[in-house]
């Protein structure tokens, strides 16, 4: 991370993420298939809402949009912290 590129803790809504990881249906998304790739390492995505589960409220959920090969946003998908970055992962 440079000095000048936000953590996501300063993060709101509106503003671009990065896949840090490959980024799965896991059930949630019921027009998806289980276990489609929704985001690529990489991916660009624009947070919509940032909150907590009440399961675990130490957590921070992000509700994330990414980017389709057609430049398209996908669905909401909600994504942790280590699934995220500020900046484009080195390919």
């Amino acid at each position: 991370m440079t000095l000048d590129q936000p953590t996501l803790d300063q993060l709101n809504p509106g503003d671009l993420v990065y896949a840090a990881a490959a980024i799965v249906n896991d059930g949630g998304i019921p027009d998806l298939a289980a276990d489609a790739l929704i985001a690529a390492p990489g991916t660009r995505g624009v947070i919509l809402k940032i909150g907590h589960l009440e399961e675990d409220p130490e957590r921070t959920l992000y509700l994330v949009r990414f980017e389709g090969p057609d430049l398209v946003l996908g669905p909401p998908t909600g994504c942790w912290a280590e699934e995220l970055g500020t900046e484009r992962p080195a390919a």
